[in-house]
């Protein structure tokens, strides 16, 4: 069976991988790794966190549901079911995934000058209905911005749709002062813990 979308065959005794996403980031990142999903399959989800949530646990919960709603709409045989979910958390608070110029520039107003945390949880549902769960974290401090640069940021557009207001693969890597852990986590996809979980699913990981 060959992908769709031009990549590897892949072995005709293998699960068959779909992403459970539309993020083009998440695409290049498995591509990264030599892997090339038989079908895209964006799941809509509420992702409105709950009550008192904590960004570790949020995260956790929209991959898994975002895993399941692919699962429940594919109906083409068995597969695996791999979603994701980042989450941008300043202590206990999950920021959110900012809608407008507005969000961008309050989150970039509150990340200013301080620590904050990236988690992205990752999900791979196989046929039998096992789901696995693993989380990717990174502690990113950004430079304190003046206002002309939250401002420039914002014009500019690239935060609009993005957890926490920012693309780190874009201009704001030039505000990361330190980064522990995962650059890929941050971009959307740890891709250690994604593979680790593929792997222990009987995906062939190049």
């Amino acid at each position: 069976m060959t992908s769709p979308r031009g990549g590897s065959p892949i072995v005709s005794n293998s699960p068959v991988l779909v992403l459970a996403s539309e993020s083009p980031r998440r695409l290049a990142l498995l591509a990264q790794a030599g892997i090339t999903p038989a079908a895209i399959l964006p799941a809509q989800i509420d992702e409105t966190p709950r009550p008192r949530e904590l960004p570790r646990p949020h995260a956790l919960r929209l991959a898994a549901e975002k895993a399941r709603a692919a699962a429940a709409a594919w109906g083409k045989g068995p597969a695996l079911f791999l979603a994701a979910d980042t989450v941008v958390a300043v202590g206990r608070r999950i920021l959110p995934k900012a809608q407008n110029e507005e969000e961008v520039r309050a989150c970039l107003t509150l990340l200013s000058g301080r620590n904050h945390q990236v988690l992205t949880a990752v999900a791979v549902l196989g046929p039998d209905g096992a789901l696995k769960l693993r989380v990717g974290a990174t502690r990113v401090t950004f430079k304190r911005f003046s206002a002309a640069e939250i401002e420039s940021y914002v014009r500019y557009g690239e935060g609009v749709g993005k957890a926490g207001g920012y693309a780190i693969q874009g201009r704001a890597e030039a505000f990361v002062r330190q980064l522990a852990g995962s650059y890929s986590n941050v971009v959307g996809l740890p891709l250690l813990e994604c593979l680790c979980l593929l792997r222990g699913c009987g995906y062939p990981v190049p």
